[in-house]
C-alpha cells in the first residue's frame, strides 16, 4: 500500500500533459470461418478530426499572435523546429527558454510554438508576457488542427523539419537544444 501511494504522484506527474482520450473502439472480434477473408483486409475506422500521419513535407499558414503570417513553406532552407505546445502543460513552459535561446542563437535553426488549446489572442498575449520567447506563437484550434500534422497524442510534441522541408525528427515529450542540435547534425547539417 506505502508503494502504491509513493507512485500516485509520479503517475499522475506523467499523465498531466496528455490530452484527453477517448476510448479505444473495442477489439475486433476474430474473423470466423464464414466470414469472408476480405474483411480482415479492411482498414481500421478513422476517428473525424483526427490526422493519424504527419506529412512528409508538411504544410501549414496561419496567422501568428503577433498579426504577421507565419507560413512553413516560406521558411525552407532551414531547419524549423514545429513545437506542439499548451499554456497548461507543465514540461512544455520548462521548454521555451530553451527553445526561444536556441531560435534566437543558431541562425540556420527556426521554431515556431504551436499552441494547441483554446485560448482567446488577448489571453495568450498575457501568458506571452510572463514567459517571453523570440520565435512565433501561432494559436490552433484543437478541434481543427492543421491536416499535414498528425494529431498530438500528448503534449509538448515537437518534429524537426529538415531545409528541404522534410520531418526530420519527432519528439513526444520535453525536447531541449542539445537534442535538436544531435538531430540536426546527425541530418546532414551544420552548427556553424
Amino acid at each position: 500500500m506505502r508503494v502504491s501511494l509513493l507512485l500516485l504522484p509520479a503517475l499522475l506527474a506523467l499523465s498531466a500533459c496528455r490530452p484527453e482520450q477517448t476510448p479505444a473502439p473495442p477489439a475486433t472480434p476474430p474473423a470466423s470461418a464464414a466470414a469472408p477473408a476480405a474483411d480482415a483486409a479492411l482498414p481500421p475506422v478513422a476517428q473525424p478530426g483526427v490526422v493519424e500521419r504527419t506529412a512528409d513535407v508538411p504544410r501549414f499558414a496561419a496567422t501568428a499572435v503577433d498579426g504577421a503570417l507565419y507560413d512553413l513553406a516560406a521558411h525552407r532552407g532551414r531547419w524549423v523546429v514545429v513545437n506542439f505546445w499548451a499554456t497548461w502543460c507543465g514540461p512544455c513552459l520548462k521548454e521555451m527558454p530553451e527553445l526561444a535561446a536556441l531560435h534566437t542563437m543558431r541562425e540556420q535553426i527556426e521554431v515556431v510554438g504551436l499552441a494547441y488549446e483554446d485560448i482567446s489572442v488577448e489571453d495568450m498575449r498575457a501568458f506571452l508576457k510572463e514567459h517571453p520567447v523570440s520565435y512565433p506563437i501561432v494559436i490552433l484550434d484543437p478541434m481543427s488542427p492543421p491536416q499535414d500534422f498528425a494529431t498530438p497524442r500528448g503534449l509538448p510534441t515537437t518534429y524537426l523539419l529538415a531545409p528541404d522541408g522534410k520531418v526530420a525528427r519527432h519528439f513526444l515529450g520535453p525536447v531541449t537544444a542539445y537534442d535538436i542540435e544531435t538531430a540536426v547534425e546527425a541530418g546532414g547539417g551544420s552548427l556553424e
